[in-house]
């Protein structure tokens, strides 16, 4: 089902029995908590049996529980703010430990990803960034870090790599002044999704050049207007976006455009090596 759950369970309304009004006021009216509970526990806090809050799916027209709750869990990822954040993450920590918590979370977003991920999307978008004429990279606020470390190594891969400055509007378009055809952009956004970001590859595809988009779901608004999609599992542990799924997306990424240009980039670090030797760029260890 790809309409809003809130639209429909508010076009429904009339037909629903007592025990599914109490499902669905309660979703209306807390529908940030309500994606990440589980049935039985929605119908603890609303007075009903777990069995009303399965059946109150399927007459939604979802496959079952687990299929309304990732409906949920998908429309709030850009509508919540950083305190309804904060506020779910306390409700979902309860007594747990965070420690084994977060980890936990984050080893089963690297799961998910590798499950999930279109293997041929990635190669062509591996395919893209090879043969490109220049690079553009860009990614703002919690993204940026992503950006960043993209950036790093493809700028000792390639010869023509620029970092998009996004801290206005108008440095963004700067930056892509020149962007076309046989160019790629990488754009890295998370929910909440930056606008910038979604500009700025708005304005690449425009001018022909390949978009590539490291995202977590079609959701996304970048997915529709990017060629190839990379799609990594991304959650929140309060205000903190965990990109650890995004990070090793990015690292198989660089893994396998520097297996392309290996021979090349043999030699490219020889000259490195020499460099950082003769400067002291790294401390030297005693054996």
């Amino acid at each position: 089902m790809n309409r809003d759950i809130l639209a429909v369970i508010q076009e429904r309304a009339a037909t629903f029995s007592k025990g599914q009004r109490k499902i669905a006021n309660f979703i209306l009216e807390s529908y940030d908590k309500a994606a990440f509970m589980t049935a039985s526990r929605l119908g603890k806090k609303v007075g009903v049996s777990e069995s009303t809050v399965v059946r109150f799916a399927s007459e939604l027209g979802y496959d079952g529980y687990p299929d309304m709750q990732r409906s949920l869990q998908k429309m709030i990822r850009n509508r919540l703010t950083t305190v309804q954040r904060i506020e779910v993450t306390n409700d979902r920590l309860g007594d747990q430990d965070l420690l084994s918590m977060v980890l936990q979370s984050d080893i089963e977003k690297i799961r998910q990803t590798l499950e999930e991920l279109d293997r041929d999307n990635f190669e062509r978008a591996v395919d893209a960034i090879v043969s490109a004429k220049k690079i553009y990279i860009i990614g703002v606020r919690s993204s940026a870090a992503i950006a960043a470390f993209l950036h790093f190594y493809c700028n000792l891969i390639f010869d023509s790599v620029v970092l998009v400055s996004a801290n206005t509007v108008s440095e963004i378009f700067e930056s892509l002044l020149r962007v076309g055809e046989g160019d790629v952009v990488i754009g890295v956004s998370f929910p909440r999704y930056s606008s910038r970001t979604v500009q700025a590859m708005s304005f690449a595809r425009d001018r022909g050049a390949t978009t590539v988009a490291i995202t977590d779901s079609e959701a996304s608004p970048l997915a529709p207007i990017s060629r190839y999609s990379l799609m990594a599992r991304s959650d929140m542990a309060s205000f903190v976006d965990s990109l650890v799924a995004p990070l090793s997306l990015v690292n198989a990424l660089l893994v396998a455009v520097s297996w392309r240009k290996n021979d090349e980039l043999a030699r490219t670090f020889r000259s490195l090596e020499d460099i950082w030797d003769e400067y002291g760029v790294y401390e030297k260890v005693p054996e």
